[in-house]
């Protein structure tokens, strides 16, 4: 059952003047007129006549598609005070924003801290300077440690986002941005490719051949990587890749560089990696011979391994369109494979003819 749910106010290309070569806020966030106070109400009034009859540990009222604090401060108060109402009659528990490190600073966090805010997430996007410099963000990485400490300090719940494949960028770049990440040791990360828009520079730029973006094949084996390196770090990963609604999907906007279904691309990466670590352990090891079974078609018999999840790791068992599936039987020749859930497994395995990894 869902525990946690977030009431979502978009503030598209306000407070930011900023132009990123990535972005282009109007579609990225599919929003465009601006937000009232009145705005807020309405919208947390309309989410909760549905949300107050769930049975809900936490909801946020999370602002996003914009640099929250790069808001004049006036206008930053206005919308948090309506924010803070809402939390001190207990209609929500958390107020969430997002911005950028160079608009972090002791007063902006003086005022966020006066009006109850939880949680801030940084548009990190890389800690190397030269993709920096290339993506038009204004800021070096010096500036992203700064802030991120300032954050800790006032106690602040600390999220950063990261994207791969940004002008510049490398492999390199994006494991040691990953590893950085990790040492900072926020409580929240998202991990974002890098989606091509139209109407914005980096379409230029890859128009004019001055960017190439990543292959899908590509990003997915790199944001797997950092995933890795987040997850091991007891980060909890809450977004990989942009959700439909996010941004507008027509090819012709995104330039085929975005997928609906990232995330499960990435997770089947990685369970497909780690369950071959696996598979190639039981292979070599003493008794497999014994692991056998008539497949029924009249061949030999075959190694016989079961792999076995519960319903919440399933779709990565299989991966997306089942491509797991088909990877380890072309993979593995020799070994079939019976895909079980908990609840088959015991008997299944009782006659002691499968081998048997569980996720």
């Amino acid at each position: 059952m869902k525990k946690h749910a977030i009431i979502p106010i978009f503030i598209p290309h306000r407070g930011c003047p900023h132009d990123c070569v990535f972005c282009n806020q109007r579609k990225i966030t599919a929003h465009g007129a601006s937000v009232s106070a009145e705005d807020i109400a309405r919208t947390v009034d309309d989410y909760m006549s549905t949300l107050s009859a769930m049975k809900l540990e936490t909801i946020e009222l999370s602002f996003f598609g914009g640099s929250f604090t790069g808001l004049p401060l006036k206008e930053q108060s206005a919308f948090l005070a309506i924010a803070r109402a809402y939390k001190e009659q207990g209609v929500i528990e958390k107020i969430h924003l997002s911005t950028r490190p160079d608009y972090i600073s002791v007063p902006i966090l003086d005022n966020l801290k006066s009006y109850g805010v939880d949680v801030i997430e940084l548009g990190v996007q890389s800690f190397a300077d030269p993709v920096l410099r290339a993506s038009g963000r204004g800021h070096d990485a010096a500036c992203i440690y700064e802030s991120c400490a300032l954050i800790k300090e006032y106690g602040f719940t600390l999220g950063l986002q990261l994207m791969i494949g940004l002008p510049g960028d490398t492999e390199e770049f994006d494991l040691f941005s990953a590893r950085e990440t990790a040492a900072l040791k926020p409580q929240l990360a998202r991990l974002y490719p890098t989606v091509v828009i139209r109407d914005t520079r980096l379409y230029e730029m890859m128009e004019a051949g001055l960017y190439v973006p990543l292959t899908e094949e590509e990003a997915v084996r790199r944001t797997a990587a950092m995933y890795r390196i987040l997850t091991e770090a007891g980060i909890n990963v809450i977004r990989v890749g942009l959700k439909s609604s996010d941004i507008m999907t027509d090819e012709r906007n995104t330039a085929g560089t975005f997928h609906p279904a990232f995330r499960q691309l990435v997770e089947g990466l990685i369970a497909r990696e780690d369950l071959c670590t696996q598979i190639d352990a039981l292979l070599a090891g003493a008794g497999t011979k014994n692991a056998t079974a008539d497949d029924g078609d009249g061949r030999d018999e075959r190694i016989v391994i079961a792999l076995i999840s519960n319903e919440k790791s399933r779709a990565n068992l299989f991966g997306h369109r089942s491509e797991n599936r088909r990877f380890f039987s072309r993979h593995y020749p020799q070994v079939t494979f019976r895909f079980l859930r908990d609840c088959q497994a015991g008997l299944k395995l009782a006659d002691g003819k499968y081998l048997a990894i569980r996720m």
